[in-house]
């Protein structure tokens, strides 16, 4: 069988869910203010961006390794064999960039 409740325990116990209602609103209040929906936002958008920078900066040391590694001996030297034909082939396509430039304009 059930225990009665007496009329003070009745009272006490609508005061505590007041209490914990009065709480709940305040947090939802709070969670859904502009300043804090912006303000997640923000740090959603500053996250990704991190990551995304964080991903390509990785990409980019990954292939500057790379290109160290083949133009590079071991010891650090550079390998002529293969800095010299690339090194003529910029200065060809720089060359090339800017015979067209001043071709165009005379």
């Amino acid at each position: 069988m059930s225990e009665a409740r007496t009329p003070a325990q009745i009272e006490a116990d609508i005061v505590r869910r007041r209490e914990q209602l009065a709480v709940t609103l305040d947090e939802i209040g709070i969670r859904m203010h502009p300043k804090t929906i912006v303000g997640d936002a923000k740090a959603k958008v500053v996250s990704s961006v991190d990551q995304t920078a964080g991903r390509a900066f990785a990409a980019v040391q990954r292939c500057v390794g790379d290109v160290k590694a083949r133009l590079t001996h071991e010891d650090g030297s550079p390998r002529l064999e293969r800095v010299v034909p690339v090194a003529l082939a910029v200065v060809g396509v720089v060359g090339l960039i800017a015979f067209s430039g001043r071709k165009g304009k005379g």
